[in-house]
Protein backbone atom coordinates (compact mmCIF):
# COMPACT_ATOMS: atom_id res chain seq x y z
CA UNK A 1 0.00 0.00 0.00
CA UNK A 2 1.79 3.31 -0.57
CA UNK A 3 1.31 6.57 1.31
CA UNK A 4 -1.13 8.06 -1.18
CA UNK A 5 -3.37 4.82 -0.42
CA UNK A 6 -3.12 5.30 3.57
CA UNK A 7 -3.65 9.14 3.53
CA UNK A 8 -6.90 8.68 0.81
CA UNK A 9 -8.33 6.11 3.60
CA UNK A 10 -7.59 8.80 6.85
CA UNK A 11 -10.24 11.54 6.70
CA UNK A 12 -9.48 15.19 7.87
CA UNK A 13 -11.70 14.51 10.92
CA UNK A 14 -9.76 11.25 11.90
CA UNK A 15 -6.42 13.44 11.75
CA UNK A 16 -7.46 15.90 13.52
CA UNK A 17 -8.90 13.63 16.15
CA UNK A 18 -5.66 11.95 16.27
CA UNK A 19 -3.90 15.38 16.71
CA UNK A 20 -5.72 16.44 19.95
CA UNK A 21 -5.48 12.47 21.70
CA UNK A 22 -1.78 13.34 21.10
CA UNK A 23 -1.77 16.91 22.54
CA UNK A 24 -4.08 15.09 25.51
CA UNK A 25 -1.01 12.63 25.64
CA UNK A 26 1.63 14.94 25.74
CA UNK A 27 -0.32 17.14 28.43
CA UNK A 28 -0.55 14.54 30.38
CA UNK A 29 3.03 13.38 30.44
CA UNK A 30 3.90 17.28 31.06
CA UNK A 31 1.56 17.05 33.84
CA UNK A 32 2.79 13.77 35.28
CA UNK A 33 6.51 15.41 35.25
CA UNK A 34 5.75 17.89 37.15
CA UNK A 35 3.92 15.95 39.75
CA UNK A 36 6.75 13.90 39.73
CA UNK A 37 9.46 16.90 40.23
CA UNK A 38 7.05 18.13 42.57
CA UNK A 39 6.95 14.95 45.33
CA UNK A 40 10.83 13.79 44.52
CA UNK A 41 11.22 17.95 45.99
CA UNK A 42 9.06 16.84 48.71
CA UNK A 43 11.07 13.75 49.79
CA UNK A 44 13.88 15.24 49.76
CA UNK A 45 12.47 17.64 52.42
CA UNK A 46 11.21 15.18 54.21
CA UNK A 47 14.51 13.33 54.35
CA UNK A 48 16.38 16.36 55.79
CA UNK A 49 13.72 17.00 58.13
CA UNK A 50 14.25 13.48 59.57
CA UNK A 51 17.80 13.72 59.37
CA UNK A 52 17.46 17.10 61.63
CA UNK A 53 14.63 15.33 63.97
CA UNK A 54 16.91 12.26 64.80
CA UNK A 55 20.10 14.73 65.11
CA UNK A 56 17.84 16.55 67.64
CA UNK A 57 16.97 13.32 69.09
CA UNK A 58 20.37 11.91 69.37
CA UNK A 59 21.23 15.28 71.04
CA UNK A 60 18.94 14.94 73.51
CA UNK A 61 19.75 11.69 74.53
CA UNK A 62 23.33 12.75 74.88
CA UNK A 63 22.15 15.67 77.39
CA UNK A 64 19.78 13.61 79.15
CA UNK A 65 22.70 11.00 80.00
CA UNK A 66 24.69 13.77 81.39
CA UNK A 67 21.96 15.05 83.24
CA UNK A 68 21.26 11.86 84.84
CA UNK A 69 24.61 11.42 85.52
CA UNK A 70 25.15 14.72 87.47
CA UNK A 71 22.10 14.09 89.16
CA UNK A 72 23.25 10.22 90.92
CA UNK A 73 26.57 12.14 91.21
CA UNK A 74 24.49 14.98 93.44
CA UNK A 75 22.46 12.38 94.84
CA UNK A 76 25.88 10.32 96.02
CA UNK A 77 27.47 13.30 97.31
CA UNK A 78 24.04 14.31 99.23
CA UNK A 79 23.89 10.32 101.08
CA UNK A 80 27.64 10.93 101.76
CA UNK A 81 26.99 14.26 103.40
CA UNK A 82 23.64 12.56 105.59
CA UNK A 83 26.23 9.61 106.36
CA UNK A 84 28.82 12.25 107.99
CA UNK A 85 25.90 14.26 109.77
CA UNK A 86 24.32 10.74 111.25
CA UNK A 87 28.17 10.29 112.37
CA UNK A 88 28.45 13.46 114.07
CA UNK A 89 24.74 12.96 115.74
Amino acid sequence: MSTATISANISADEFQALEQKVLRAVEIVKREREARATAEAEVASLRAQLAEQAESQSTAQTQLNTLNQERDAVRQRVEKMLQQMDELL
